[in-house]
């Protein structure tokens, strides 16, 4: 898999309006970030390798929704740990969630499976999505994840999305 060198700076060119967007938030809150450009990656397997070049564990990204599909939760969690729905629906109070269908993926989110990033929140049509944050990603000093798109990934303080971003924290 080819990995760029770490960058400090925007793409020259934006592939989607959200990855656009993610950017510009960036900026605009002064969040500094390194990133890495790669060949397409979808799968864990993949992300490790862009892991170690950036330095922090990439964030293991679930969308999840309730069986009516009402409600909707991102949860961010450790890409060893696995998802066991009882635990999650019993620690924060809810019904049992299912993983939401590539279709509400891609109408909430704005992305295919495999590109789903925190920064997903920042669309108008993910404004009902419910952030929740495993611990062990919570108590990093850094957070990987995509920046929206499968050929790109950046490394950004855990801090800055306390600062920006509320959540839930799943223990």
């Amino acid at each position: 898999m080819k990995i760029s060198e770490l960058l400090t700076t925007p793409p020259e060119h934006f592939q989607t309006p959200l990855q656009e967007k993610v950017y510009t938030f960036l900026q605009e809150n002064h969040i500094e970030f390194e990133r890495v450009e790669n060949d397409p990656a979808r799968t864990m397997e993949e992300c490790k390798l862009i892991a170690e070049k950036l330095g922090c564990p990439i964030a293991k990204t679930l969308f999840l929704t309730n069986r009516q599909q009402t409600k909707f939760y991102l949860y961010l969690m450790p890409d060893n740990k696995p998802f066991v729905t009882k635990d999650f629906s019993k620690n924060l109070g809810i019904s049992r969630v299912s993983f939401a269908s590539a279709e509400l993926l891609k109408e909430k989110m704005g992305v295919e499976p495999g590109a789903a990033t925190i920064f997903c929140l920042l669309l108008d049509s993910a404004k009902d999505v419910q952030l929740v944050i495993d611990k062990e990603i919570a108590e990093k000093d850094y957070l990987g994840c995509t920046d929206g798109t499968y050929t790109c990934y950046m490394k950004i303080k855990t801090e800055e999305i306390s600062a920006n971003f509320d959540y839930v924290r799943f223990d």
